[in-house]
């Protein structure tokens, strides 16, 4: 496989579970989006914004338990700074990776 990561390499990226707390049309944005605020538990609040429209209403986000890596730095998009990178399966549309089981939000994905 060409792109091989070590383990160390893996570790770096800091991907956590977190329950959607507020979610709102992106009005600002270029690509039809959502806002969405993700409480980490003991590490915060964090926004994001998701381009999900395809699959999610925002009324159906809120309180659901989703992956995000967290330690990506802040990027800009339209008026708002996007805080983590919500994770989810990209084919014709985004599926959000989720737990199977409820766990605490801020847990290690590892």
């Amino acid at each position: 496989m060409e792109n091989t990561l070590s383990w160390e390499d893996f570790m770096k990226v800091d991907i956590r579970t977190g329950t959607i707390i507020m979610a709102e049309v992106f009005q600002e944005a270029k690509m039809p989006s959502y806002k969405l605020w993700v409480d980490f538990g003991d590490l915060g609040i964090k926004k994001s914004s998701a381009q999900i429209t395809d699959l999610y209403r925002p009324e159906d986000l809120v309180g659901k338990q989703v992956v995000a890596v967290i330690n990506f730095p802040p990027k800009q998009i339209a008026n708002m700074r996007s805080e983590c990178l919500i994770l989810g399966a990209v084919g014709n549309e985004i599926t959000l990776l989720t737990t199977e089981r409820r766990t605490a939000n801020g847990l290690r994905i590892g």
